[in-house]
């Protein structure tokens, strides 16, 4: 017999109360806990609405408005990315596409009924010498041909169905959008019903949950389906231009020749450190492999190393430099083309545009008296409409102030305009022209010039470009980096206009670049230069020209955020009709030739120095042999 140690009814009963006590204490414990739970906000409480109203056919989530309508009608023939039109509303909406297979054997037995009957009806009508009927042909010759197809394994049969659900902040903006998608698919004659006391269910149906409720399905074999894909991105690819980017969509290349659209113009709009100048040095460079001449206007001395690694020439343009150009220089006319006559005018009035910059304000007198005091400087210099413009020589600045000093009336503008000839200013715009631009690649370096005198810089160099273009006619590139300057003077913001509508006819692309937007597009001429710019890129965006963005370039909500969201060199390219988002992609030799990056450059320059200085102390041989330089 096992021994049992003896235990008193006393210790039993303490036992049996430690268990009980025990207990109690875990039911409280738990109902703590559940107490706790109760207080703390799930998941599901952040996400879900603060009310939630159905009606008879939309539902209400806190203050927004839905509604879902379904596919009831397809049309013969539906052509390919037919609802893609849905993703261009500016207005949020869910799509869902649910697919049911049907065995084949099933459809191939339905289709031999099928086409027995209308045989059969077709052989009737003919013995009772009735007329053809062209429905029963059609839809004869549609069954069979289906039946060989699902026989052959080309096509597969499904049951489809097709929701959308809009969403609108009030109820008269949902009625709207209702109607705006009953018109996309009824342009296509496919027809839409809206759900009528089945909201809930329809709102389900097209959250990824894949859940079914409506059961509203359509038969329809598999190439119609691949049809109503709703995402098309478009393709940029060509077989002739320079690699721009990887299309974001589907990593297509977009490969484009600029000159290929009706003009070759093109603008930039990005924040600063969003990548414009290292895109369009890119481009640059891809588009000088092509044999196009490159004209650049570089504010900030950026394209100094792009310019030093392709043997280009780079000038620098300032008050002390060497480098000048004249405001008074004309155009070699093309041929007879344009008449001696009216290339003398086009320049007494390009000049008197960068004299009202100097100036200010005109009065109508002072106008009066500039004009005829410009054509009298050109006289002087015997520039007639019956000279011949390849042998003359073009006045300069002081020229014009001898003019104005012999006419009456002038003597405030003779005041102005001695701070140009004899004052502070007098280094840059009286002297003959000497600059050489016989090269593939030329940069104008406008950065060592002080602010008041880049707007006038900048429309001189622009001027002398202009007549260099229409002396000779070659496919070239102009590049204005920070455009924006020009769009502060309304005579410099006409000029840049006119030059971007005429630039087509003599071969030339204007590349407009700016970071700063509003006061691009706030200006008419700013939004008629992106009117007139066939390519558009649009890279990162600041929040407080996004909204502006948007309404110039019609994009949608999805867009405007990308472009808000955007690494850098990442955005939206246009081209003509089509867009796509781009990532701008270069080779490590050419991020090394056009980086913008102050800590690559520093680097670069450091071991240019260090190479220089191992030339110097005689190990010039060792290190070519090393790094294979020439």
């Amino acid at each position: 017999m096992p021994f049992r140690p003896f235990q008193s009814k006393k210790t039993k009963t303490r036992v049996s109360k430690k268990k009980v006590s025990q207990t109690k204490m875990d039911e409280i414990s738990l109902e703590e806990e559940r107490v706790y739970r109760e207080g703390t906000i799930a998941l599901r409480d952040l996400i879900a609405p603060s009310a939630f109203r159905v009606e008879s056919n939309f539902l209400q989530l806190g203050t927004v408005f839905l509604r879902t309508t379904f596919v009831i009608t397809y049309p013969r023939f539906i052509s390919v990315g037919w609802s893609a039109p849905l993703l261009n509303i500016n207005s949020t909406i869910d799509i869902g596409m649910f697919f049911y297979p049907v065995p084949s054997p099933i459809i191939l037995k339905q289709l031999k009924k099928k086409v027995g009957a209308l045989e059969a009806q077709l052989s009737a009508d003919t013995e009772k010498g009735a007329p053809r009927d062209p429905l029963r042909q059609t839809a004869l010759r549609d069954a069979e041909q289906l039946r060989d197809d699902l026989t052959q394994g080309v096509e597969h049969f499904f049951q489809f169905a097709f929701y959308v659900t809009m969403y609108a902040e009030s109820k008269d903006a949902l009625d709207k959008l209702t109607e705006d998608v009953e018109n996309i698919f009824g342009s296509r004659l496919i027809y839409i019903k809206n759900v009528l006391f089945q909201a809930e269910q329809g709102f389900t149906s097209t959250l990824p949950l894949a859940i079914d409720e409506l059961a509203v399905s359509f038969n329809m074999n598999s190439s119609p389906i691949a049809s109503s894909f709703p995402f098309m991105s478009s393709e940029l690819t060509s077989d002739d231009g320079i690699l721009y980017g990887i299309n974001r969509h589907n990593n297509s290349l977009i490969l484009f020749d600029r000159f290929s659209l009706q003009n070759a113009n093109m603008v930039v709009f990005a924040t600063s450190g969003a990548g414009k100048s290292y895109a369009v040095k890119l481009e640059i460079l891809r588009s000088l492999m092509m044999g196009i001449d490159v004209i650049v206007i570089d504010p900030e001395m950026e394209y100094a190393h792009l310019s030093e690694a392709v043997g280009g020439t780079y000038v620098n343009i300032s008050l002390s430099s060497e480098s000048k150009v004249n405001p008074f220089d004309l155009p070699r006319p093309i041929g007879q083309e344009v008449s001696t006559e009216d290339i003398i005018r086009s320049g007494v009035i390009t000049t008197k545009g960068l004299l009202r910059i100097m100036f200010g304000n005109l009065k109508a007198q002072e106008d009066s008296i500039l004009d005829r005091a410009l054509i009298e400087t050109y006289a002087k210099k015997d520039i007639t409409p019956t000279v011949d413009l390849s042998t003359i020589e073009a006045p300069i600045m002081q020229d014009l102030l001898d003019v104005l000093e012999g006419m009456t009336g002038a003597e405030e503008m003779v005041i102005k305009l001695q701070k140009y000839t004899e004052g502070t200013f007098s280094g840059l715009f009286n002297s003959p022209t000497n600059v050489n631009v016989d090269n593939q690649l030329v940069v104008f370096s406008v950065r060592d010039l002080e602010d008041e005198l880049r707007p006038m810089a900048i429309y001189t160099l622009i001027n002398y470009i202009w007549n260099i273009v229409r002396s000779e006619r070659k496919k070239r590139m102009l590049i204005i980096d920070e455009a924006w300057w020009l769009m502060q003077h309304e005579d410099s913001a006409k000029f840049m206009f006119a030059l971007v509508k005429r630039c087509r006819k003599y071969y030339l692309g204007v590349t407009t670049i700016t970071q700063d937007v509003n006061d691009f597009l706030f200006s008419q001429y700013g939004k008629a230069i992106v009117t007139n710019s066939a390519l558009q890129l649009l890279l990162r965006q600041s929040p407080a020209s996004v909204d502006i963005i948007q309404k110039i370039f019609m994009l949608t909500k999805g867009e405007k955020y990308l472009l808000l969201e955007s690494a850098i060199g990442e955005g939206i390219f246009f081209a003509g009709l089509k867009h796509a988002a781009i990532k701008i992609v270069a080779s490590y030799t050419e991020d090394q030739l056009i980086t913008s990056d102050p800590k690559q450059l520093m680097e670069i320059e450091n071991a240019k120095k260090e190479f220089e200085q191992k030339i110097m102390q005689g190990n010039g041989t060792q290190v070519i042999n090393q790094r294979g330089v020439s």
